[in-house]
C-alpha cells in the first residue's frame, strides 16, 4: 500500500516511517505536517491509506477527514498518542469517514516490532478491504423482543448510528444490534458516546444476552458477534477470514438463520463489502432490508456494494432510515400482533 502519513509532531513521523519499513508491501507516499497540507497532497497524489493525527495546526485531523472523503476519497487511519483520552474527537474524525483508530508506535520505547504491531495490524486488515475494490467513497434478561433491528456500519458509522437512534422513541418497539467496525478497546466509549445522543439505552452485547425491545446491544470484541440460538447472542473466533471483526456479515447471515420474528436489516455508511451478502440473506428469508443512499454516506463502499446486489429493498437518504423503522414497525405490529 502507498500511505501518507499526517503529523505535526517530527517524532511520531518518525516512528510512524520506521514501522512501515518493517512491511516490504508498503511504501511511503508523502508526510504532511497538518491538515491544510494534507488535503492538498491528496488532491494531487491520492494515497492508498492516511494515517491522520487529530491535533494539529491550521486544520486539524477531523476536518481534514471531512474535506478529504468529500473531494479526495480514500482509507483514512487516525493514528493518535492515546486513543482512549481522545474518544470524542475520534468519534467525530469516524463521523467524517475515517475507518479506524489506533495508538502511535514510540521511539526509543524497546522493541519497534513489537510496539508497531497494533498499528500494523489495523493496516493488514484496511489493506485486505482496499483490495476489495471500493475506494468510493444475558442469560436471565428480561423476555427476548419479537423483533429485531440489525444495522451494520464502518467508515462515518458513528455519526450515521447517532443520527438513526436519535430519531427512534424510547419505547421503540424493537431491540437493535449494531455491528460498527470499531477496536474491541474502543467499543465501550462507542457506546458511551451514542448514548448521549438517544433516548435508548445502549450497551455492549455480553456472552449469552437476548435482545430486548428498546435496548441498544452493541458488538464489542474483536471476534464475531453471532446468534447462537433462536435468542442469544455470543461470540466466536470463526470464521477466520473476514477483514474486519466484527463482521456484519457474520452476524446477519446468524439473525437470517436463527431469529424467528420480523428483522429489518440496515447496512450503512463504510468501506468495503461487508455486510452486502448478510442483508441479501436476511432479503432472501423474507426480511425487510435498508441502504443508506450514496449522498448522505461518508464512504459509499458497503451500501453501494448491497446495491449492486439487490439486497436492499430501501435505499433511503440517513435522514429517513429512523422514521422508515418507525413505521415498518408499526405495520408489523398492526398486521401480526392482533390484540387480544
Amino acid at each position: 500500500m502507498r500511505i501518507g502519513i499526517v503529523n505535526n509532531s517530527p517524532l511520531a513521523t518518525e516512528a510512524l516511517r520506521r514501522a512501515l519499513t518493517l512491511v516490504p508491501e508498503h511504501q511511503l507516499a508523502w508526510t504532511a505536517r497538518n491538515g491544510v497540507e494534507a488535503v492538498e497532497r491528496c488532491g494531487t497524489d491520492r494515497p492508498d491509506l492516511l494515517l491522520m493525527d487529530l491535533i494539529m495546526p491550521y486544520l486539524d485531523g477531523v476536518e481534514a477527514t471531512r474535506r478529504i472523503m468529500a473531494h479526495t476519497p480514500c482509507a483514512i487511519l487516525v493514528v493518535t498518542a492515546d486513543v482512549e483520552t481522545s474518544a470524542p474527537r475520534v468519534f467525530a474524525a469516524m463521523g467524517q469517514g475515517a475507518l479506524d483508530a489506533v495508538d502511535s508506535p514510540l521511539l526509543g520505547s524497546g522493541d519497534l516490532l513489537a510496539g508497531a504491531q497494533p498499528l500494523l495490524a489495523k493496516i493488514n486488515a484496511i489493506s485486505k478491504l482496499v483490495g476489495e475494490g471500493t475506494h468510493a467513497r444475558r442469560a436471565g434478561s428480561p423476555v427476548a423482543s419479537h423483533r429485531l433491528v440489525v444495522i451494520g456500519a464502518s467508515a462515518g458509522g458513528p455519526a450515521a448510528l447517532a443520527a438513526i437512534l436519535g430519531g427512534l422513541p424510547r419505547n421503540f418497539s424493537a431491540a437493535i444490534v449494531i455491528i460498527q467496525h470499531v477496536d474491541a478497546r474502543f467499543a465501550p466509549g462507542l457506546a458511551d458516546w451514542l448514548r448521549q445522543h438517544c433516548a435508548l439505552s445502549v450497551r455492549i452485547a455480553g456472552e449469552g444476552d437476548r435482545p430486548v425491545s428498546g435496548e441498544v446491544l452493541i458488538a464489542g470484541r474483536d471476534d464475531h458477534l453471532v446468534f447462537k440460538s433462536k435468542d442469544q447472542l455470543g461470540y466466536t473466533d470463526k470464521p477466520v477470514e473476514h477483514a474486519y471483526r466484527p463482521s456484519v456479515d457474520v452476524f446477519m447471515h446468524s439473525a437470517a438463520r436463527y431469529w424467528a420474528g420480523p428483522v429489518v436489516g440496515v447496512l450503512l455508511t463504510g468501506m468495503g463489502s461487508d455486510g452486502a451478502k448478510g442483508l441479501k440473506a436476511l432479503r432472501n428469508a423474507g426480511h425487510h432490508t435498508i441502504a443508506q443512499d450514496r449522498e448522505t454516506s461518508a464512504v459509499y463502499g458497503m451500501p453501494k456494494a448491497a446495491a449492486a446486489i439487490a439486497a436492499a429493498v430501501d435505499i433511503l437518504p440517513l435522514d429517513q432510515i429512523a422514521p422508515r423503522l418507525i413505521e415498518l414497525f408499526v405495520s408489523v405490529r398492526s398486521s401480526r400482533e392482533p390484540a387480544t
